[in-house]
C-alpha cells in the first residue's frame, strides 16, 4: 500500500519583535515558498487551514493559485473551507480558476467550519440561516449546491442581447474545472454528517477533530466513521 505524506499549515503570523511571519504577505509568501520547497523534497501534499477574523491563512484561492502556478507535481489544498462564509456561484469559479492554473491537482477540503474566533462571523458576510436551519445546515447546504454546481451543467437563461455570443442553450458557471468534483472532501466531525458526504457523493476527510460519540477510543470511533461513509 503506498502512503503519501504532506503538511497542513494554519499561517500564524504576529507583529511580535520574535516572529518570522510579522504579516500577512510574510506567511502567504512563505507559504508559497513552503510548497516549492516541499515538492522538491518529494512530500505529497501541501495543504492549508482556512480561518477567518484570525491572524492566520483566510483567502484560500489566491494562494492555491500562486502555488499551483510555482509548482507542478504536488497535491494542494485545504483542510477546511469554512461553507458558512461562502457563496457557492463565486466559489465555483474561483476553485475551478486554481484548479486550472495547477493543472488539475486541487484536492479542497470543505465543511461546516471548526469552532470561530467570533460570535456568528458568517452573519459579516452576507449570510444567514434559513428558518428552521442551523449554521450547520447552511453549510451542509452551501456545500451541497457548490458540489451540483461542479458538475458543469447549465442552468442560467442567456440574455437575448449578450455582449458575447453564447454557445447554445442555457449557461453554466465559467470556468468549471472538469474533473475537480472528484477531489471534494467534506471534513466531517460526526457519523451523521460522514453518512450525509456519502449519500452526497463526496469524499471524507476525518480528523482528530472527530467528536466523542460513545467514550470509545478514538481510533474505534474513527474507524466506524469510515465504515458508516464508506456504506453511504
Amino acid at each position: 500500500m503506498r502512503k503519501n505524506i504532506g503538511f497542513l499549515s494554519f499561517g500564524h503570523w504576529s507583529p511580535h519583535g520574535q516572529s518570522h511571519t510579522r504579516s500577512a504577505a510574510d506567511v502567504l509568501l512563505q507559504s508559497i515558498d513552503l510548497a516549492v520547497a516541499a515538492e522538491e523534497l518529494g512530500v505529497d501534499g501541501a495543504y492549508y487551514r482556512v480561518h477567518h477574523f484570525a491572524r492566520q491563512l483566510a483567502s484560500p484561492f489566491p494562494l492555491l493559485a500562486a502555488v499551483g502556478a510555482r509548482t507542478s507535481r504536488i497535491e494542494i489544498g485545504t483542510g477546511v473551507i469554512d461553507m458558512r462564509y461562502e457563496n457557492p456561484f463565486y466559489m465555483v469559479e474561483d476553485a475551478s480558476a486554481a484548479d486550472l492554473i495547477s493543472g488539475g491537482r486541487l484536492q479542497l477540503g470543505i465543511s461546516r467550519g471548526s469552532p470561530e474566533q467570533v460570535i456568528e462571523g458568517w452573519r459579516h458576510f452576507g449570510y444567514a440561516p434559513a428558518p428552521g436551519e442551523s449554521d450547520g445546515d447552511m453549510g451542509r447546504r452551501h456545500g451541497a449546491l457548490f458540489f451540483d454546481l461542479l458538475r458543469g451543467e447549465g442552468f442560467a437563461e442567456p440574455n437575448s442581447r449578450p455582449m458575447f455570443t453564447n454557445p447554445p442553450g442555457k449557461l453554466r458557471l465559467e470556468p468549471t474545472s472538469e474533473g475537480l468534483r472528484d477531489r471534494i472532501w467534506w471534513g466531517s466531525a460526526s457519523n451523521a454528517t460522514a453518512i450525509w458526504a456519502g449519500q452526497q457523493g463526496m469524499n471524507l476527510q476525518s480528523s482528530t477533530l472527530k467528536e466523542d460519540e460513545s467514550g470509545e477510543p478514538f481510533h474505534v470511533q474513527q474507524a466506524r466513521q469510515i465504515r458508516l461513509y464508506r456504506d453511504a
